[in-house]
């Protein structure tokens, strides 16, 4: 670390701009959705409709105006790790245990991708969010829980009976 204080303090310097920049793009892409009309400015009114074009549009903005430079200054720290000489590169140990228990696996985007599908097909998609009752979102989760076990469900138990099957068979 003593002999590459320099690109350390790159690193740190350029990690809380890229933290900084989010954080204002967000807030700048926030108040611009508001102002411009994309969204309306109370939250009970607003639709699946304006939700999902407000998170794709956010989305866009923080990858054009964060993300993109963010990469191109990753790639760069990349090509000057891979010139330091071999030897030294292998000098710095960055593992070590990891106190992860491995993530959520992504079953929350799709159990929210689910319900979009859900209110498109109920007729819902530019209805009022907050006119949504408790006995509509719970039978919608119901619902798409039922989907799951169709889509994952049925092929899991074709395999364990095959695999049941097979297992019989061995001597």
């Amino acid at each position: 670390m003593r002999r590459h204080w320099g690109a350390v303090a790159i690193l740190v310097l350029a990690g809380a701009l890229a933290f900084g920049g989010a954080v204002y793009v967000f807030l700048w892409f926030v108040s611009d959705a508001q102002s411009s009309g994309m969204v309306p400015a109370t939250l009970g009114i607003w639709t699946m409709a304006n939700l999902i074009a407000f998170i794709l549009h956010a989305v866009f903005w923080e990858l054009l105006l964060i993300g993109v430079p963010t990469a191109v200054a990753a790639a760069a720290g990349w090509r000057w790790w891979r010139r330091l000489p071999d030897g030294e590169r292998r000098g710095y140990y960055f593992g070590g245990r990891s106190r992860s228990t491995g993530g959520g696996g992504g079953a929350s985007l799709l159990f929210f991708i689910a319900f979009c599908i859900k209110v498109f097909i109920d007729g819902k998609w530019n209805v009022s969010i907050a006119t949504f009752t408790v006995n509509y979102v719970v039978g919608s989760m119901v619902t798409i829980l039922e989907w799951g076990l169709a889509v994952f469900g049925i092929p899991i138990a074709i395999g364990l009976t095959w695999w049941i099957s097979r297992e019989m068979k061995r001597p």
